[in-house]
Parts: C-alpha cells; structure tokens; sequence
C-alpha cells in the first residue's frame, strides 16, 4: 500500500522546515516571536481553536487548573531537554502542583527521529495512560544525548520504551503507524498557522507566546497575567 500524499508532503515540510529551525535554535536558545498576540488583542479563529484542550491531549497537572500552557517542542532539540531538566520542575513546584496551571504538551518535531520518538511517546500513552506518557517523555529528554547520539537512535529509543511497557513488536508496529505519525505533524502545522510557532521549545500562555527556555520569572509573570 502506498502511503497517503498527506503523510508525504508533511515530512518534507518538516524536512525543509526544519533543518532551518534546528540550526536557529541551536544557535539562539531564546528567541522572539514577531506575530506573538499583544494582551488584549483578538485571536485568530485558527489559534482560538488551538487554545482548545482535545480529547487526545496529554495535559500535567489538574483539568481544572484555571490556566492552560501549551509546550511545542521536540525529542531532539537540546534546548526542550534542558526545559524538562530544569525549568519544568519549578513550574511543577509553583503553578502545577498547586493547581494554578496545567501543561499540554504537544509535539513539534525538527527532525524524522525527533518525530518516530514522538510517535512512540504517543503509543506509550495511549496503551499505559498520561501518568506512563509523561514519564517516558521526561525520560527521553533526560536521556536525550545518550540515545539522540546514538549509532542507531530509534533502536536506543525502542530500549527505552521496553522499560516503558512498550514491547519490540508493538514499537516497530508504531514507528510505521501512519495515523499517529499524520496526527504529530498535524500539531506543528497547526502550531505554525495558529501562533508563527517557528522554534522550539514555545510556550503558549493565555494566547500569548514565549520563545525559547525562558528564566521561571517569565514564565510566573505570564501564568499570572493570563489568570487575571
């Protein structure tokens, strides 16, 4: 069977976008956002709709929590690995634990490993839930340079998701799972049209969008502000 037209264009934008990304991020860190929404200022029906929480989300933290930060990042991007290491565990400590903020968490692939590793977190999650999700996804990017530099990177990934509960057949039978694959590539898409996501890791908070792993005090300053 030949493969979707749709599935094929996405991975050559990704291929074409990305290498252009990855070289901007590795080399800035933090960047700036030119169509990032002022306070006040109306969303786009295309970002209004992204803001949405959808049933296949993987959301840290209580559904309740009055507001919302959506992560775009991606499995090889060294800048979401130090994120995860560092930044996310005081957002944890102050806004998430304490049920002042929720994270989504969706994928923006740079790369075909950054997105059959993402596709393999999805499995994960949805054959073990979001609590198995987010650990092997804290795994990976903990892990990152050890397997992301490996010799064969989605061999050491297929390790890691064994330890995860993910067996070497259902792994292979995911990495060549078209429909979960299309649904990755359809977020950074969307991600692009609804908020110029251009880099990883972006933040979306309260319809405004932060570039970069920014320090914990802009991140408290934007959580605060959107819950106002």
């Amino acid at each position: 069977m030949k493969k979707p037209y749709f599935l094929i264009s996405l991975i050559a934008i990704v291929a074409i976008v990305g290498i252009g990304a990855w070289y901007f991020i590795t080399q800035q860190g933090l960047t700036s956002n030119p169509a990032t929404p002022e306070h006040g200022m109306a969303l786009s029906d295309a970002a209004r709709q992204a803001l949405v929480i959808a049933p296949d989300d993987f959301v840290l933290g209580k559904p309740e929590a009055p507001v919302t930060i959506i992560e775009y990042s991606s499995l090889t991007c060294p800048h979401c690995a130090a994120f995860h290491r560092e930044t996310l565990p005081l957002l944890k400590e102050r806004f998430i634990n304490t049920g002042k903020a929720k994270l989504v968490l969706r994928d923006y692939p740079l790369d075909d490993v950054a997105l059959r590793a993402a596709t393999a977190a999805h499995c994960v999650g949805d054959s073990a839930g979001t609590a198995a999700y987010f650990a092997f996804m804290d795994v990976l990017f903990h892990q990152q340079k050890e397997w992301a530099t490996a010799p064969d990177p989605l061999a050491a990934v297929g390790q890691l998701a064994a330890f995860a509960g993910l067996k070497p057949e259902a792994f292979q039978a995911c990495l060549k799972n078209e429909a979960v694959a299309n649904k990755v590539l359809g977020r950074r898409l969307t991600a692009e049209k609804a908020f110029n996501i251009q880099s990883t890791p972006s933040f979306v908070i309260g319809g405004q969008v932060l570039s970069g792993n920014q320090p914990i005090e802009n991140f408290a300053a934007a959580i605060e502000a959107a819950g106002k």
